[in-house]
C-alpha cells in the first residue's frame, strides 16, 4: 500500500499554483504518522491511504486507510478558511477531544469512538463512518430528505447531554475555556456583525455579553446539520471545536437558525423544514429539568435572529446563499431582532408568512 499524494491545492485553496508541491502535504503526513504511531494503531513503514474528508471552514481532515483499518484524523487550523481575517487557537482541538470523550462515555451512540489524542499535532484520532452507513444530515436535508423523527431524536438528544452536564462545577473547570469559545463564537458572529450592522448593534453586543458570561451546561458549540450524522442508531454529532460550558439556549439556538435559514432558501421546502425545526424544539423541551424551559426558549429566540443575520454578515456567510437570497435572510433577521419574540416557536410562525420584498 502506497501513501497518496495529494495536490496542494487540495489541502489550502488559498496557495499559489508555485506552492503547489510536496510540501504542505509532507507536513500533514508527518502529523498523521506522529498521531498514529503514539496512538499505537499499527501502523508499518510508514505506509497509509490518505484522502483528504470535508473539514469546513476550520479543520483539516482525513480519512487514513492503514491495512484493513480506516481511521478519520482531524487536525485545527490557526488561520481559518475564510474570506475575512479568522484566527482562532489550535488548543481548541483539546477542548474538542474531552467533549467527545465525555459525550461518548455516558452516551456512546451520540458520537464516534475516540481513539487518540495528539497534543503534538494537535490531532485527534477517530473512528471513521463511512457516509453510506452514515449520511451527513445537511446533504439529507438539500436532498428534500427530511424527517421529523429524526429532528425529535436530535432535540431529544441535545437536551440529554446538556441535562447531563448543567449544574456542575467539575465539567464547568474541565471545560472553562472562553478565550477559545470568544475567538470562534462570539467575536465572529455577534461582535463583527455589529460592526457592519451599525442600526443592530447594541443588540447583538448585549447578547455576546451574555454569552460570554454564561455558565450552565456543556455547550457543543457548533450543531449545524454539517456537523451531524444520521447513523443507524439516530443523530451523530462531530466537530466539537468549539466546545465550552456556557448557554445551553446557544446550541439549540444554533441548530434551529440554520433550519431557518433553509426554509427561507430552498424552493419548496419551507413547510417541512418549519416543521422539523418545531419537532426538534418541543423534543428539546420535553427534557429540560435543569432549568425553567421557558426561560432557555427566550434566550435561544434572542440568538437565532442574530445568528441569522451573522450568516450573511459576519465571518462565517452561508455558502449556498447567494446576494438576493442573503437580502431575504438579513430582512427576516433584521424584523426578528427589531421586534424580539419571547419563544421559538413564534418565529417559525413568522417565517411561514413572510416574504422578502426586493429594496
Amino acid at each position: 500500500m502506497t501513501t497518496k499524494l495529494i495536490e496542494a491545492s487540495v489541502l489550502n485553496p488559498s496557495l499559489d499554483a508555485g506552492d503547489r508541491d510536496e510540501d504542505v502535504m509532507d507536513h500533514h503526513r508527518k502529523t498523521i504518522i506522529a498521531a498514529l504511531r503514539r496512538a499505537g494503531l499499527g501502523l508499518a513503514d510508514d505506509r497509509f491511504e490518505l484522502r483528504p474528508l470535508d473539514g469546513g471552514v476550520s479543520s483539516d481532515v482525513w480519512e487514513v486507510t492503514v491495512g484493513d483499518q480506516r481511521y478519520c484524523i482531524k487536525s485545527a487550523l490557526a488561520q481559518l478558511k475564510t474570506t475575512a481575517e479568522w484566527s482562532a487557537p489550535i488548543g481548541r482541538s483539546k477542548a474538542e477531544w474531552n467533549w467527545l470523550r465525555w459525550v461518548g462515555t455516558r452516551f456512546p451512540d451520540f458520537v464516534p469512538r475516540c481513539h487518540f489524542f495528539d497534543p503534538a499535532g494537535p490531532a485527534l484520532v477517530m473512528e471513521y463512518l463511512p457516509p453510506d452507513r452514515y449520511p451527513n444530515w445537511k446533504r439529507e436535508l438539500f436532498a428534500g430528505r427530511i424527517s421529523n423523527g429524526f429532528s425529535k431524536m436530535l432535540g431529544a438528544r441535545l437536551a440529554e447531554i446538556h441535562a447531563a452536564s448543567a449544574c456542575d462545577e467539575n465539567i464547568a473547570k474541565a471545560f472553562s475555556n472562553n478565550a477559545d469559545f470568544g475567538a470562534l463564537r462570539i467575536e465572529p458572529y455577534f461582535r463583527y456583525t455589529a460592526m457592519r450592522e451599525p442600526g443592530v448593534a447594541a443588540r447583538l453586543n448585549a447578547l455576546a455579553d451574555e454569552q460570554a458570561l454564561a455558565r450552565i451546561a456543556l455547550v457543543h458549540g457548533d450543531v449545524s446539520p454539517k456537523n451531524i450524522l444520521c447513523g443507524p442508531a439516530g443523530p451523530v454529532f462531530i466537530d466539537a471545536e468549539c466546545a465550552n460550558y456556557g448557554d445551553p439556549a446557544f446550541d439549540l439556538a444554533f441548530c434551529l437558525h440554520h433550519l431557518f435559514i433553509k426554509a427561507l432558501v430552498i424552493p419548496g421546502a419551507k413547510p417541512a423544514l418549519l416543521d422539523a425545526a418545531t419537532s426538534l424544539s418541543r423534543a428539546y423541551f420535553a427534557k429540560v429539568d435543569w432549568e425553567d424551559a421557558a426561560a432557555i426558549a427566550n434566550r435561544a429566540a434572542a440568538l437565532v435572529p442574530a445568528l441569522m443575520l451573522a450568516r450573511v454578515s459576519g465571518k462565517s456567510p452561508v455558502e449556498y446563499v447567494d446576494r438576493d437570497l442573503g437580502q431575504t435572510v438579513r430582512g427576516a433577521a433584521l424584523a426578528l431582532l427589531a421586534a424580539p419574540l419571547a419563544d421559538i416557536h413564534p418565529i417559525g410562525q413568522f417565517l411561514a408568512g413572510y416574504s422578502h420584498e426586493p429594496g
